[in-house]
């Protein structure tokens, strides 16, 4: 017989820990709850991919991809298809081989913003029968939340985020607990005040904290991350860093160790570690994601952090303007009937120049837009200017072309450089004009082939054209190629991509532009080396990314990171080379015994500059 007192005891006991659950469960979060580092990754897509097939039935062609089916357009050897609800469209010809080459182009990327291009090649799979794989690169957005207890009893609040460095865009710098509801708090630089970021919740049962991004895609659910988090350069508490070779992929680039060309192993060692023990409780925390190395042609080094690998897609932002550069170049180099003396509103306009046209519009050059001195009342770095870049992405422009040709004019072609995108934009669009081909097409004819480029995506404005201003993803070993090529005359692995005189002209200063000088979307600069200084020039772009060439030392040089918002960017991409890895860089003579000193004060002068006009042929 049981006791039944007893059993009413235990009885008793279960109920009253069950009601402290349910109450912890539901109690307000506090510090001690939520400090430490939390992660929430959220994937949006593409959901189209897989294997394209095409099939030729009769005079008709017909395209399957992903369960979807539809009847493709055939205009000479064109083929195209679009699929219901933008969810993807592709466009391509048959090539003098028998297959199929051409894009897929996404639909628009929730992390990202735009549409992308990306290189699609369908292989001849039998009589009529063409496939091959699309594989876009995922539309996702990370979120890292590093929560501390500040002095005060608040929580203070970190949010790096690889994709678009969106915690240091919007400022995020607090956690606000009230009762169960949590406000993440920024303030943006442009902002007067604070503002809630995201709202939500903590669910202390699950360990899971739910936030409200309303401007990027919806609820992030955070769980707890650990000492190997991406969001560290390379986890916490590891063995100090040790050199070892780059493997070779069959890119093109042949590999070497940093020893045989000359350069310090220690010093890079420890510029590598020093990376890799860098602090990241900041907000404008340094975040490079890849630094790599060639000289004599070799890669050398091929370093990836936060969670990036060498086969991974990079944003490059305004460094892909050397791109379009490299691309109309070899374009011409191809025979394309254009030179930087045509003039753009002739090509560009619907049939010949109105007569009312604006005298300075009218004597506007290719040359004029590819050295930023088009005359366009169009400044990237301030807002109320017309042609301002996030003043055309917020407006309701489709077609990113027709936009830029109807800026007003602030002074005559070639007067003085200002930066500004829409300059690239238009000459991408007059390559298309005047050959009448998807300018992709021609980049892949003309560049990506012979350089062994086989993945990229391409930025595409709303209206479905190709755009010059930036933001291409390519790998940084494909990116790190354009600078070996242009140091080596337009020429790489023995393929001759550009002309030399357009090779030449266009890494050379033309004009005084942010402090540095420009020549062809390429900047250049001159860097402290030893007692002396060598000449560089580089494609670059905002978050530090930086392709950067110096012919007297032989040596080209990448960094990539995601400082896309905080202030940290210009000191990866612009310092970092001339602080840490040139002093590692040897000459023949030197004493390879000596000790590498880094140069740690410098600072790249780039900014504003009073110059503005053109550089004089003696510098």
């Amino acid at each position: 017989m049981c006791n039944t007192r007893s059993t009413h005891a235990a009885t008793f006991g279960w109920i009253i820990t069950i009601c402290m659950l349910a109450a912890s469960a539901c109690a307000p979060a506090t510090a001690s709850d939520l400090s430490g580092l939390w992660r929430a990754k959220r994937t949006f897509g593409p959901g189209i991919r897989g294997m394209l097939v095409v099939q030729k039935r009769g005079d008709s062609y017909i395209a399957s991809i992903h369960g979807r089916t539809s009847a493709m357009i055939h205009d000479g050897s064109e083929l195209r298809f679009e699929l219901p609800d933008q969810q993807g469209f592709f466009r391509g010809h048959i090539e003098n081989d028998g297959n199929i080459s051409g894009h897929w182009i996404t639909p628009d990327y929730v992390g990202y913003g735009f549409r992308y291009a990306l290189p699609v090649r369908l292989m001849a799979a039998g009589p009529g029968l063409w496939s091959g794989p699309v594989n876009p690169l995922d539309d996702t957005f990370t979120l890292f939340l590093m929560l501390k207890p500040a002095p005060d009893g608040s929580m203070s609040a970190v949010v790096q985020n690889p994709e678009r460095d969106f915690g240091a865009f919007v400022g995020v710098h607090r956690l606000v607990e009230d009762g169960s509801r949590l406000t993440l708090i920024g303030k943006r630089r442009n902002w007067k005040e604070e503002r809630p970021v995201a709202t939500g919740s903590y669910d202390a049962e699950n360990q899971v904290i739910s936030l409200y991004f309303p401007d990027r895609g919806g609820t992030y659910n955070f769980q707890r991350d650990s000492a190997t988090s991406d969001f560290y350069p390379r986890g916490k508490n590891l063995p100090p860093y040790e050199y070892h070779a780059p493997f070779q992929v069959g890119d093109g680039w042949a590999s070497a160790t940093l020893d045989s060309v000359n350069i310090d192993r220690a010093g890079i060692e420890r510029f590598l570690q020093k990376i890799i023990d860098t602090p990241m409780d900041d907000a404008n925390a340094p975040q490079p994601q890849a630094v790599l190395i060639a000289r004599h042609g070799k890669l050398v080094l091929d370093e990836y952090f936060h969670g990036f690998s060498w086969d991974a897609l990079h944003e490059t932002r305004s460094a892909a303007k050397s791109i379009t550069s490299t691309l109309l170049g070899a374009a011409m180099y191809s025979g394309v009937p254009m030179s930087p003396a045509t003039h753009v509103y002739e090509v560009l306009s619907d049939g010949p120049a109105p007569d009312d046209l604006d005298s300075r519009k009218r004597a506007m050059t290719l040359k004029n837009l590819m050295n930023m001195s088009s005359g366009f009342d169009c400044d990237d770095a301030d807002p109320d200017s017309a042609g301002n870049e996030d003043k055309m992405y917020d407006s309701d422009a489709k077609d990113y072309y027709a936009y830029a040709l109807r800026l007003p004019m602030a002074y005559d072609p070639g007067a003085k450089a200002v930066y500004c995108t829409q300059n690239p934009n238009l000459a991408l669009a007059m390559l298309g004009r005047i050959t009448g081909r998807f300018q992709l097409d021609l980049f892949d004819d003309t560049v990506a082939t012979p350089m062994q480029i086989e993945n990229y995506q391409w930025l595409i404005d709303p209206a479905g054209n190709a755009f010059g201003g930036g933001s291409v993803k390519i790998r940084p070993r494909d990116f790190l190629k354009f600078g070996q090529m242009m140091m080596d005359g337009g020429v790489w692995h023995g393929h001759r991509i550009l002309g030399q005189d357009f090779a030449a002209t266009a890494i050379a200063p033309q004009y005084h532009l942010r402090n540095v000088a420009y020549g062809y979307f390429f900047w250049s600069i001159d860097l402290p080396y030893k007692n002396r200084s060598v000449h560089a020039f580089y494609a670059g772009g905002a978050g530090g990314q930086i392709v950067i060439a110096i012919p007297e030392l032989d040596l080209v040089i990448g960094i990539f990171a995601g400082n896309y918002s905080s202030g940290s960017w210009r000191d990866v991409g612009m310092n970092y080379i001339p602080r840490y890895i040139l002093p590692a860089v040897r000459e023949p003579g030197d004493d390879r015994s000596a000790p590498v000193v880094w140069r740690e004060d410098y600072e790249t002068p780039y900014g504003h500059s009073d110059k503005s006009g053109p550089v004089e042929r003696s510098q």
